[in-house]
């Protein structure tokens, strides 16, 4: 394997836009198939181990996955500081579970994710990722379209975190990133309950699907943030959402994030912190100004980049 990190058996090809290309180094495809939702690869790349990606997009890569999931979850749960009861939609490769997990005041994890059989392909190929965490008591396991069962359930939810793939495949997500969608989401958040929606990218020539969703998700909740960090593996800066209908304390004292995180979880963590929760909450002025000036909400006949 040694050797094979410095002689890639295939080159890999993901546009960042259209105009653009990021070309990984493979040493080995663990799994490829085409679901109905999907064509998915697991692949082992020289730099950066493990890889899931979806439709010729990289989703997370065991070296670096850290930083995103990190990122993803735990602003959401230090803002509760206590969540008992977590929704996951989407997070297919376990590891959005396994961060939920680290906090021992959580009770019951419900993750929907559409796909079962990238579900399967993760869970036997990607243990680093998830590392066992589909085996927790505390976590359901329902694979289904989400929209449909968002619509009959009444059980609300401390906080609901959507780590699905952003709406350039129709085929799966044009309906998750709505009003519509997000107005049903509204409905089972407990009181004082937080929402954290992957949102795209903030790259200044990717700006638009950013911009796009956290509009739409103002028009649903009175506070919305934006967050995003660097991701590695995707040679940009991955955007995020934070949404509730009360205030979002977005200059948190890092001592206390550093105390409620020593208290509340099983430990582990190796990007978030105080210091690191309060520098991803501060938004860029180039993001502020884009949010305060344009007005497209999410439009899924309407092409985003």
């Amino acid at each position: 394997m040694s050797t094979q990190k410095h002689q890639p058996v295939l080159w890999m090809n993901e546009y960042i836009t259209p105009w653009d290309l990021y070309i990984h180094g493979i040493s080995q495809i663990l799994a490829h198939t085409i679901t109905p939702y999907h064509e998915m690869y697991i692949v082992e790349t020289g730099a950066y181990g493990k890889a899931l990606i979806l439709d010729g997009r990289w989703q997370s890569c065991s070296i670096d996955e850290f930083i995103y999931h990190e990122a993803l979850v735990h602003p959401a749960m230090i803002s509760y500081k206590s969540p008992r009861n977590v929704l996951i939609l989407g997070g297919s490769e376990g590891a959005t579970l396994r961060e939920v997990l680290r906090w021992k005041n959580v009770e019951k994890v419900w993750m929907i994710d559409p796909d079962e059989e990238v579900v399967e392909a993760c869970r036997q190929n990607l243990v680093e990722m998830h590392q066992n965490a589909f085996d927790d008591p505390r976590v359901e396991l329902t694979i289904t379209d989400p929209l449909p069962i968002l619509e009959t359930t009444f059980k609300q939810w401390d906080i609901i975190i959507s780590d699905l793939i952003e709406p350039i495949n129709k085929r799966v997500s044009c309906t998750l990133f709505t009003q519509d969608y997000f107005k049903k989401l509204k409905q089972i958040l407990s009181p004082g309950g937080f929402i954290m929606v992957k949102a795209g990218s903030i790259a200044p020539a990717e700006l638009d699907t950013h911009i796009c969703l956290i509009n739409t998700l103002r028009t649903v909740f009175p506070w919305v943030h934006s967050i995003s960090n660097c991701i590695p593996i995707n040679g940009s800066f991955c955007g995020f959402a934070l949404c509730s209908e009360h205030s979002i304390n977005t200059r948190p004292n890092p001592a206390i994030v550093d105390q409620l995180l020593a208290e509340k979880t099983t430990g582990g963590l190796r990007f978030i912190d105080g210091k690191t929760l309060l520098g991803i909450f501060q938004t860029p002025t180039y993001v502020r100004y884009a949010i305060k000036t344009q007005t497209q909400i999410y439009d899924p006949f309407r092409k985003v980049t």
